[in-house]
Formats: structure tokens, sequence, C-alpha cells
């Protein structure tokens, strides 16, 4: 009887059901962490391709990003002198780079620096829309126009009479209208204002010569020169004049 009791024991243990059922509490164990190796890796691979994806957002943010805008050039002010004129930005030098917003060439060697913060401060007005759009008429008024009484009353209203591009085309037109006396407290005024200001040494030294003061027009000359070079166009400009006979009209 005992031996019949325990080979019931050992069918039943041996059973295919039990057996399958030992199995597979084994195998579901097994599953479980072969899932949560498989989820890991999952989420690694989503960490990094987020980072991948920020990445190339940032690079493609610096290739296609603007550059940076010019700044206002040298001189500037107006064109007239010389082969300028009305065609170009007035917001450029005469044969400059448009937008740029310093007055004066830069530093060369053996020049001295002349524009100080302070000076900076009374052109802070120089990027504003109303007075840009102002300015712009103004020119136009000059140099399409050829309206120079117009253009002075422009020209004042914009409130920057200290800023030598103003100050500069106030006594070019004031030149222009035959009032040399005026003429001349404004081209002082712009170059008080700034001492490097290139275009308006020009524009004087032009009126100089119909002033007949050819040596001091010289003089004028030899500033441009230690501003710009013999190369700039102010310096051709004013250099062509004096090598007019005295007398002849100047058409600019």
């Amino acid at each position: 009887m005992a031996v019949q009791e325990h080979r019931r024991e050992v069918r039943k243990v041996a059973a295919p059901g039990n057996v399958a059922a030992k199995v597979g509490v084994n195998t579901t164990g097994a599953g479980l962490e072969k899932q949560e190796a498989l989820m890991i890796k999952s989420v690694n691979r989503l960490v990094l391709v987020n980072r991948l994806v920020v990445l190339g957002a940032f690079l493609m943010a610096l290739i296609v990003s603007p550059a940076p805008s010019k700044v206002f050039a040298a001189g500037g002010g107006g064109g007239g002198g010389g082969g300028g004129g009305g065609a170009g930005d007035p917001y450029s030098g005469a044969y400059g780079e448009p937008n740029a917003p310093p007055s004066s060439y830069p530093n060369r060697s053996g020049t001295k620096a002349t524009q100080k913060s302070k000076k900076n401060d009374k052109h802070s007005g120089i990027g504003d829309p109303a007075f840009a759009q102002g300015y712009s008429e103004a020119y136009a008024t000059i140099y399409e126009r050829n309206d120079y009484t117009a253009a002075i009353e422009q020209l004042k209203a914009l409130g920057h009479d200290d800023h030598p591009n103003v100050a500069n085309l106030i006594g070019y037109s004031y030149r222009k209208l035959g009032d040399y006396k005026l003429s001349q407290v404004w081209y002082e005024r712009a170059l008080k204002a700034d001492p490097n200001h290139v275009l308006t040494w020009q524009y004087y030294g032009l009126w100089q010569i119909e002033q007949g003061n050819r040596e001091q027009a010289l003089y004028h000359l030899n500033r441009i020169a230690t501003i710009c070079g013999t190369d700039c166009e102010e310096y051709k400009s004013l250099a062509a004049a004096l090598e007019k006979p005295p007398g002849t009209a100047l058409v600019y």
C-alpha cells in the first residue's frame, strides 16, 4: 500500500500541468527582467534622440540667423561733393557703406580719437525712426529737388543741430543759397561736434575755394588725407576742385 501511495504522488507531481505551471513561474520572472531591460534601452534611446533634436535645432538656428547689420558709415550725411549726389543712401557716407552710426572715420595711425562717450550721447537719436525719415526727406529735398531753403527748415526741425551730418548739410544748403557767413557757422559747428568728419572737411574746403582761400583749402585737403588717405573720394573731389583755375564755378 505504501508503495502504491508513493507512486501516485510521483505521478501527480510529474503530471504535465503541474510541470508547466512550475516552469511558467520561472519563465514569467525571466520575461519581466527582459521587458525591464528593453524599456530601459528604449528610454535611453529617446533621451539620446531628444538631445540630438535639440542640438540640431540649435545648429540650424545658428546657420539661418541673419548676420548683424552694418552700422552707419563714416562721414555720412550727403552726396553732392565731387560726384556724390542724392542717389545714395542718406545715412551713408558720401561714398561709404549705408547704416553706420559713427560719423567719423575709424582712428588711423597718426590721428587722435575724437569721439568721446559724451559726444555719442548727442547722437543717440540717430537711430530713431522719426529722425531717420525726417533726415531722408531733407536729403531728398537737397539733392533731388535742390530746394535748399526748405531743406534747412527740415533739418533744423529734427532737433539734432549738433549732429555733424545734420550741421554739415545745413552748412552745405546755406552755401548753395550763397549765404557764406551762415554756411561757415554750420561747417564750424559740424567740426566742433566731430573734428574728423571728413565730409565737412571736403565741403568746407569747397567753401574756401569759392571764397578764394586756396591755402585754407589745401589745409582742408591735408586734413582729409590724414583722416582717410589720398584714395578716398572726399580727397579726390577736393583735389580736383583745387586743380581748376581760380574763379571757376563749382557745380557741387
